[in-house]
């Protein structure tokens, strides 16, 4: 009888056990970790981990805790496909990210086929949202928004100069790029020189003696930190004055850091600074006190976890189809970038782009200043 009752009890526990690790959600955590890009891999994983611990000191979705689980794309598509699939294996419901518009679009086929909801902090190619799918949502703006600020601006401020609109072939960089030049001819301005470099170039002497024979005032780059910071440097040590104007894929302070002097009066387009909402003020310092600074799409990632969140608690229900539904046709949502509301491509209804310019602090450190 005693081994009986023992046995009973011990299968008991076990029941409860499963039941418990069974009912964590996995939301996957989909960014460059490594490589090039990792700067903005570390903003899309700490602000969607420091969210998620938030959501699960308030007691979860539903009364279930979230787990996390990470997938490193190192922003390559092929890579981000099989981060998805990964993703699938582990059971993974929703995923936060990805980063690259290029990882992003092919990433959604795989969690749309497998009934997994993914939010991007940071995927701003229009294609994204564009193909119908249930599943592709948002917390960031499009290229056809940012591109169109980008091209009113150079147009009211530049309306005379000889610009050069340069992108790096990806459907982020290529696709701003064009939008930009799109606005820009709508303006009946055209652009005098227009090309694309390689991701992973590192000299572009070729390139900055096109623009210097061009006379080339202003460039427009489509791309990112990393060969972006490359060309300002460049352009400097070959004593071409240009202004150089990009999208958020430059919103890292690690653009000084390859640029050097030469990034003072660089402009980028972004959203407006999350971080100098009073309303955040508790969140930024406690990113801050850990040592962290949650610059540029830190917050996007933390508001993508709580759009989650607050639709789950909605819908009542952590069913991702249910909850997808519940994003487009419910809301707003409250988050760190104020109040979020889906249309039913799952584009978000956010303030519009605005216009930053990289300035020394007073800690003699430059970063992006909104103006």
């Amino acid at each position: 009888m005693k081994m009986s009752l023992l046995s009973s009890v011990a299968v008991a526990a076990m029941l409860v056990f499963s039941s418990h690790a069974n009912a964590d959600i996995l939301v996957g955590i989909g960014a460059p970790l490594t490589g090039p890009n990792a700067a903005f891999g570390a903003q899309i994983q700490k602000g969607a981990e420091a969210a998620i611990a938030d959501i699960n000191a308030a007691g979860g979705l539903n009364g279930e805790k979230i787990k996390i689980v990470l997938g490193d794309d190192a922003s390559d598509a092929k890579q981000g496909v099989s981060v998805a699939n990964k993703f699938v294996a582990d059971g993974v419901k929703f995923v936060i990210g990805h980063f690259n518009s290029g990882v992003s679009i092919p990433a959604s086929e795989v969690y749309s086929e497998n009934g997994i909801v993914e939010i991007t902090p940071a995927a701003t190619n229009p294609v994204f949202t564009e193909r119908g799918l249930w599943n592709t949502f948002r917390t960031c703006g499009r290229d056809d928004q940012q591109g169109g600020i980008a091209g009113e601006y150079i147009a009211k401020h530049f309306k005379n100069a000889k610009i050069a609109v340069i992108h790096d072939k990806t459907p982020y960089g290529q696709g701003l790029a064009d939008e930009t030049k799109k606005t820009l001819e709508g303006k009946g301005i055209k652009a005098t020189l227009y090309e694309g470099v390689n991701v992973g170039d590192k000299d572009f002497s070729a390139l900055i003696a096109k623009a210097k024979q061009a006379g080339i005032s202003v460039l427009y780059w489509g791309g990112l930190h990393t060969e972006g910071g490359l060309i300002i440097r460049q352009l400097a040590d070959q004593g071409l004055k240009v202004t150089f104007i990009s999208g958020d894929g430059i919103a890292t302070n690690e653009l000084a850091a390859i640029a050097g002097d030469a990034v003072a009066g660089t402009l980028n387009t972004f959203g407006p600074d999350p971080r100098i909402n009073p309303a955040n003020k508790k969140i930024v310092d406690k990113f801050r006190t850990a040592g962290f600074e949650p610059e540029a799409y830190t917050l996007y990632a933390y508001a993508a976890a709580q759009t989650l969140a607050a639709a789950a608690t909605a819908a009542k229900s952590n069913d991702p189809e249910t909850v997808a539904k519940t994003l487009k046709g419910k809301g707003s949502f409250k988050t760190v970038l104020g109040a979020i509301s889906f249309d039913n491509k799952g584009d978000p209804k956010l303030p519009g782009y605005v216009m930053y310019e990289w300035k020394k602090g007073k800690n003699g450190a430059y970063t992006y200043v909104q103006q």
